[in-house]
């Protein structure tokens, strides 16, 4: 007869008594999560995370209380589990799970790590370090009404890298420059030009006119008689803009005319952009400041935050922000650079305020600063339950795992609406690894198309190895039978090769490089492709990841329904890759800012010999992902089209 302890068999709950489990993020799955394992029977629990407790994060986060903010969320929420189960054994670290110190070994002293992670770059991490030290992953992620739950396995199952993910959203430069034409291209913008004039200035966020615009048609002597400025408006001489705001010490007015009517009489120049575009209307700040009324301050009622405000209310958002904002930086003292955050009022209120001022300028609809947010800070609404539903299926998975039966683990979606058989949650079979994956194959590989004379070892460095392939301190050494060292991860030992560019040491068409990232005991082969065609702001691309493959065509229609239940718009188990047009609150920003959620996860419809759409976990862009729906439960998909950009929540 099988004992029992509670609802568990003894065994496992012995097993839970002393094995040790790594929880990453203490946010608003984190907090769940860690509730869930410790009334379960866990009371051997490390939790990481770097972030500080907000005020937003109360409504769902319940762990944190109004006292707590601004402090560790690890060490709060240690603090508040003890308090109703204060027999477990916590240990808290307010740290990113990135540092060096958090090596293989560190890893290795789990039986389980669980992931409640808010960005691509710290799941990738995790993801390998789990398959260095052959530690079982559970990924998780909601979005909204929507979540996933998955288990990563080395040499069982996909690992989170298997199935490429496309970049995140970006706009070219000259569309944000010169032509924009959606909100989220004026709010992109202004996230830019706060950098610029506070922040770490950084030469591919310019906010100037692009005067290389290849639409552009313009007489450059007509320009510049054309848009000379007087001394009281500001000029545009092009100089760094922070220098400039800087001789005027930061004059709100100065600045708005620079901004909002020389630069835009400037665009106005560039004749070819408007023949089938409406052209942009200058603005001039005495002009406004005579003609405002006191009824156009605001064009709404209803909470501050989801006012609209009218164009002088703008105006005088702007001056008193960058008011704020110059008495921040006198404060921190020279040379000092402010960081954008969406929850520092001064920050949030100069993006509302220079976002809207540019979408009055090019004929759009201006927003609340409720709606700028949502957009420039990557949110979309956090829901606690879908919290709360994840991290109960992320310990259900981690059972299954510390009784032996990984092959019975699941990858499961929640889906917002009920399908046709009642069903909210649909469990795919997990995919055994891609032989192709760069990441766990026994021997990752990779091919890099790139102009060898324009692309340089910092770019390699950063855009490439860290960012596009997630590494943290990459060392790369050139096959060229010399075991020439190109990047060292030591400090000071190669950074004079930084500005060279790589056909200076002899890397051409064909050329190989080993990458190694020590710390996450990874190494990558690189297979230089040289070309000279690479379109426009393109600075490399990866062979083999061409926009998403349509599915092959059904051959078996019976089969389809059978798995869809006959519902052709509702087949999906979490999302649809299409989304409305009106969605702005979930549009893509940046990728460097999301912090903010919990990742989301989700798919297309899980018909047979289709690819399944298998967004990121931070934030939800879809790669292809094959469906394997459990016979039991083949026919419980059913789901909205109503979301496409899913965001990391929390």
């Amino acid at each position: 007869m099988v004992q029992l302890v509670g609802s568990l068999r003894k065994e496992l709950y012995d097993t839970l008594s002393t094995c040790k489990v790594l929880v990453v993020g203490a946010g608003g799955i984190g907090c769940e999560l860690l509730k869930n394992l410790v009334l379960t029977g866990f009371k051997q629990i490390e939790v990481i995370d770097l972030d500080t407790i907000d005020v937003s994060n109360l409504n769902r986060q319940f762990l944190f209380q109004k006292k707590h903010v601004g402090k560790s969320k690890a060490q709060v929420a240690k603090e508040s589990v003890l308090q109703f189960c204060p027999t477990v054994n916590i240990t808290a670290y307010h740290d990113s799970i990135m540092n060096p110190e958090y090596n293989v070994e560190f890893f290795r002293k789990f039986m389980l790590v669980m992931n409640a992670l808010d960005n691509r770059a710290a799941r990738n991490h995790v993801n390998r370090m789990c398959l260095a030290a052959d530690i079982p992953l559970i990924e998780s992620g909601t979005a909204g009404y929507l979540g996933q739950v998955t288990v990563i396995k080395k040499g069982m199952t996909e690992c989170y890298e298997c199935q490429p993910k496309p970049t995140q959203k970006t706009f070219p430069g000259c569309t944000i420059r010169n032509t924009p034409s959606e909100p989220i291209h004026c709010i992109v913008w202004a996230k830019y030009l706060f950098n610029q004039l506070f922040g770490e200035e950084d030469a591919d966020q310019e906010v100037s006119p692009d005067t290389a615009d290849p639409e552009a048609s313009w007489n450059p002597e007509d320009t510049a008689a054309r848009t000379t400025a007087s001394e009281m408006d500001g000029d545009i001489k092009r100089v760094s803009t922070k220098e400039w705001a800087r001789s005027t010490g930061y004059d709100a007015v100065k600045l708005f005319n620079k901004l909002f009517k020389d630069d835009i009489k400037y665009l106005l120049t560039m004749d070819k952009l408007w023949k089938t575009r409406k052209a942009p209307t200058p603005l001039d700040w005495q002009q406004l400041k005579n003609s405002a009324c006191p009824q156009e301050a605001s064009l709404g009622s209803g909470l501050k935050d989801q006012q609209v405000l009218g164009v002088w209310g703008l105006c005088q958002l702007f001056q008193h922000s960058v008011e704020t904002l110059r008495s921040q930086l006198k404060e921190k003292g020279e040379a000092a650079e402010l960081v954008w955050d969406k929850d520092d009022p001064p920050a949030m209120d100069f993006v509302t305020a220079a976002a809207n001022l540019r979408m009055h300028i090019f004929s759009m609809n201006t927003k609340s600063l409720f709606d700028v947010k949502s957009m420039a800070g990557n949110i979309i609404p956090a829901i606690a339950t879908t919290n709360a539903v994840i991290a109960g299926l992320i310990v259900l998975e981690g059972l299954k795992i510390l009784s032996g039966e990984l092959e019975s683990c699941r990858m499961i979606f929640l889906n917002k609406c009920p399908s046709l058989r009642k069903k909210l949650l649909v469990p795919c079979i997990l995919d055994p690894p891609s032989a192709n994956c760069y990441v766990c194959a026994s021997k990752p590989e990779v091919t890099v198309k790139l102009d060898v004379h324009k692309t340089t070892v910092l770019s390699l460095q950063d855009r490439i190895l860290k960012e596009r392939f997630g590494m943290v301190a990459p060392d790369v050494q050139i096959e060229d039978g010399k075991g020439t060292i190109l990047i060292s991860s030591e400090e000071g030992e190669t950074e004079t090769n930084n500005s060279k560019f790589l056909a200076d040491f002899g890397i051409r068409n064909g050329s190989r490089l080993q990458v190694d990232d020590f710390l996450q005991d990874y190494t990558l082969l690189v297979n230089v492709l040289h070309t000279e065609e690479l379109e426009k702001d393109v600075e490399f691309e990866v062979v083999g990841e061409a926009p998403d493959k349509a599915p092959p065509p059904q051959t078996n229609q019976e089969e389809v329904n059978s798995i869809t239940n006959g519902n052709k718009d509702s087949a999906q188990p979490s999302t649809s890759s299409k989304a409305p047009a009106e969605d702005d609150d979930v549009m893509i920003v940046d990728s460097e800012e999301e912090e903010e959620e919990e990742g989301a996860s989700s798919s297309t419809a899980p018909t047979s010999g289709t690819k399944r759409k298998h967004p990121d976990a931070e934030t939800g862009e879809t790669s292809t992902k094959r469906p394997r729906t459990d016979q039991s439960s083949a026919a419980a998909a059913d789901n909205d089209d109503d979301d496409d950009d899913i965001i990391a929540l929390d």
